[in-house]
């Protein structure tokens, strides 16, 4: 295994390690209600999240690995980005013809200033640049609209709605889906700087 290692201007993106402190971030994270509003499953306990640090650890050990789960940092929380504390999740899913879906949560705490915009375009770097990639798929539900606008803001399009339905008081549900080809993608030398901006749990 190669480890993923992806720093920005105040995140950083790593390995999961199985350790007392991730799993507790991680719980942290995925047992909030708040946080695992817009996500596809209902919060976790610890020792699911527990349970899912050793599959992404596995995964991380495939042969021809097509998953990456890692753990967002602060740069400011340690000199070393490999001993911070995770703050969020980052997620890249390889499909076929050099296509993947990326996605990024975030701890209530650390929304809202411009932390989903930098993940994001850390995962468009780990895709298009490291993976060689030509195609990269994200979902929003409908309801998040701070998602939504942390990908158009990054040059991802909408593609198409998942679902059509709507809720009780007219509002939409269901995801949306954006697109961002390898073309479209200045990289980052040429990246706009990142602006504080409302955003939402997922990417």
């Amino acid at each position: 295994m190669v480890p993923v290692r992806l720093t920005g201007p105040r995140l950083a993106i790593r390995e999961y390690h199985h350790t007392d402190g991730d799993v507790d971030a991680l719980h942290a994270l995925f047992g909030d209600p708040e946080v695992t509003r817009h996500l596809p499953f209902e919060p976790h306990d610890r020792e699911t999240c527990a349970d899912q640090i050793e599959l992404y650890l596995e995964e991380a050990m495939a042969e021809q690995r097509d998953t990456y789960r890692l753990a967002v940092t602060r740069l400011a929380d340690a000199e070393d980005p490999r001993d911070a504390t995770p703050i969020g999740q980052a997620s890249l899913t390889l499909g076929e013809h050099g296509a993947a879906d990326l996605g990024c949560v975030l701890g209530r705490e650390f929304q809202g200033s411009g932390h989903g915009r930098e993940v994001t375009a850390l995962l468009c770097d780990l895709g298009f640049g490291v993976l060689g990639l030509h195609r990269l798929t994200a979902r929003a539900e409908a309801a998040n609209a701070a998602a939504a606008t942390v990908l158009t803001g990054l040059g991802f399009r909408p593609e198409e709605r998942a679902r059509q339905d709507r809720l009780p008081d007219g509002e939409r549900s269901g995801p949306d889906h954006y697109v961002l080809l390898a073309d479209a993608w200045p990289g980052p030398a040429d990246r706009r700087p990142a602006e504080r901006r409302p955003e939402g749990e997922g990417g």
